[in-house]
């Protein structure tokens, strides 16, 4: 355990100590995020974090492969295939953030770095059911595993709209993750406790604790699709590193019901991804429905939803919190306790969550409200000339003042 959290240490260290140079090169290669009629945050701000996470990742990875107690990880190319895929989709997501490329050639990439993965041999070629189901042909393998690849990076990009949102989601799904994949590596191994999947999830929370600080309202840079893309490739990558070697009778002897722990492999990366899947759902089928592209965007997004509720920035944040940490170790504590004790809990969590996402907290009072956390209180009108524009790279956004909070229905990002 000390060598995961030792990873997860430098991970957050590395990550929070280039942030500010990521910045600096957003600045420079103009990947700005002006304010557009969807967005809700009011200055524009630089979005290519993925570069200081990406760094968080390689550096932890490195270190790694340093450790002896680590060392029959590194006999696969497994890391090679997880690491080199997250290089290809930040430089993807740093050329979006620059010159915002169309869907088609994102695509493009995604697939070309999920394929990158799969021939690296971080492919699905069963799925954790009991008695397994085995991929019949290596063809379909390889389509399965680029798609549930895309549809992770797809997913967190689409969460993606709330200062510290995505990188939180992550942390928390991560680290419910990690403890899942280390308990069962325990039992699987009592001797030795290496593992690919719970190396990476401990790098890949410490990434985004190290990010959180200066992307939490008022976010001082966004992640931009290079840092999105990053975090659901490398999640993708540890799940599918670990669905494949899971023994079924070692499984079946973990408490809870008696087929239940089974399925865990397949439902709790379902569960610590549920919001930005079901975001990314909604999202499709709506813009469908409306005869537009399914990539067109819009104002009608989880997020967007907490804040018409009459939640602030900072709030409708820490309540999805909440929520990914209820379904994520709600499923997770299957592999400890029994089912009907979990089902129990899990119902007075979502009570809970229920009355602060529904209850008098939106509407009274001003806890965490976004004004008083940043001791400034909203004004009236918005004295937009003062703003820095995308074209002057160099004029640094005062992040650090608040900018006036207009109403929660009429909140741009």
């Amino acid at each position: 355990m000390r060598a995961y959290l030792l990873l997860m240490l430098v991970a957050a260290a590395v990550t929070y100590l280039a942030t500010p140079g990521a910045r600096w090169v957003a600045r420079r290669t103009n990947a700005i995020s002006a304010v557009r009629a969807r967005d809700v945050h009011v200055l524009p701000t630089p979005r290519l974090g993925g570069l200081a996470m990406l760094l968080g990742l390689v550096v932890a990875a490195l270190l790694a492969s340093q450790m002896p107690f680590l060392g029959p990880v590194f006999d696969e190319p497994q890391v090679l295939g997880i690491v080199g895929g997250a290089v290809i989709v930040c430089l993807l997501g740093w050329a979006d953030d620059v010159w915002d490329l169309d869907w088609m050639t994102k695509l493009a990439g995604q697939i070309l770095a999920g394929g990158f993965m799969a021939l690296n041999q971080v492919q699905l070629t069963s799925l954790p059911t009991p008695g397994g189901l085995t991929i019949p042909s290596a063809r379909l393998s390889l389509f399965v595993t680029v798609l549930v690849v895309v549809v992770a990076m797809n997913a967190v990009n689409f969460v993606d709209g709330l200062d510290g949102l995505a990188a939180g989601i992550v942390a928390i799904g991560g680290v419910a993750f990690f403890l899942y994949t280390y308990s069962l590596t325990q039992q699987a191994s009592p001797t030795d406790f290496a593992s690919l999947a719970t190396m990476i999830m401990a790098i890949l929370v410490g990434v985004c604790l190290g990010f959180l600080p200066h992307n939490f309202h008022p976010s001082h840079i966004f992640m931009g699709d290079s840092g999105s893309m990053v975090l659901g490739l490398v999640f993708a990558g540890a799940v599918i590193s670990v669905t494949g070697q899971i023994d079924a009778t070692v499984t079946d002897a973990v408490s809870g019901a008696q087929r239940l722990p089974l399925f865990i492999p397949l439902l709790l990366p379902l569960a610590v991804v549920l919001l930005p899947l079901l975001d990314m759902t909604l999202a499709v089928v709506r813009r469908l429905a409306a005869g537009k592209s399914p990539m067109a965007p819009d104002r009608m997004h989880l997020h967007h939803r907490m804040l018409a509720l009459g939640h602030s920035h900072r709030r409708a944040v820490l309540i999805l919190y909440v929520w990914t940490a209820v379904f994520a170790f709600g499923t997770a504590a299957l592999v400890r306790w029994r089912w009907q004790v979990v089902l129990t809990w899990l119902v007075v969590a979502i009570v809970v969550a229920l009355v602060l996402t529904l209850g008098p907290l939106r509407t009274r009072g001003r806890f965490l409200d976004d004004d008083v956390a940043s001791g400034t209180f909203p004004t009236a009108t918005v004295d937009v000339l003062t703003r820095p524009t995308p074209s002057d790279p160099d004029k640094e956004p005062d992040h650090d003042r608040s900018a006036p909070r207009p109403g929660a229905a009429g909140r741009t990002r």
